[in-house]
């Protein structure tokens, strides 16, 4: 199964492909976006475009997984991401994936990481017949934490990884949430009837 175009209220997320480059790179040039992510330092264009290889061939990985670019009319917002599992303390990679977003600034607080998210949980369980999607931050990152929350994923663990060159908040750990396919389906509305039914 190639990876489907998805649609929330205001986003339209794409699949991820080379004509996404250059966003990615605005994006992934802002200090405050990669603040708690990696060594927390804006990337290089070469970086980002070696970045760009690992992601879109993460598609190749698990059919109907990847990363879509979203966007809001024609306008580019950020990245959402169903990965499978990558370490071995995250699970088998059977039936589950990690869920992850990042936004270009001015774009934050607008309640879109969230709705994207939703939609690539609702792709995640109807759709892929996912178990499990889970997502990582830094302890400290409350705003990942609070989007996490919002669309019902639990915090399941906070656990400690070296790291060879630590930003501060490392101290704290990092986090993991999680929502099983269950309880998505038990939380989610009901769908509303079509007509003449």
């Amino acid at each position: 199964m190639p990876q489907s175009i998805l649609r929330s209220a205001r986003i339209t997320l794409v699949p991820l492909s080379d004509e996404h480059l250059e966003h990615e790179v605005e994006l992934d040039s802002d200090p405050e976006v990669m603040r708690y992510l990696g060594d927390g330092a804006a990337r290089t264009r070469e970086e980002v475009e070696q970045a760009h290889r690992r992601r879109i061939a993460v598609a190749a990985r698990v059919p109907g997984l990847g990363f879509w670019a979203g966007f809001v009319g024609r306008c580019f917002v950020g990245w959402w991401i169903l990965e499978p599992p990558e370490r071995e303390d995250q699970g088998p990679v059977a039936g589950q994936a990690e869920l992850g977003y990042r936004l270009l600034r001015r774009y934050w607080r607008r309640g879109l990481a969230s709705e994207g998210g939703r939609e690539l949980l609702r792709h995640g369980f109807e759709d892929l017949g996912l178990v499990r999607v889970f997502a990582e931050t830094m302890a400290v990152n409350a705003a990942s934490r609070a989007t996490m929350a919002s669309i019902g994923m639990d915090h399941v663990r906070t656990f400690h990884r070296r790291w060879q060159d630590p930003i501060p908040g490392t101290e704290r750990g990092e986090i993991e949430y999680a929502i099983t396919q269950d309880r998505w389906l038990a939380g989610r509305p009901p769908r509303e009837a079509e007509p003449g039914r």
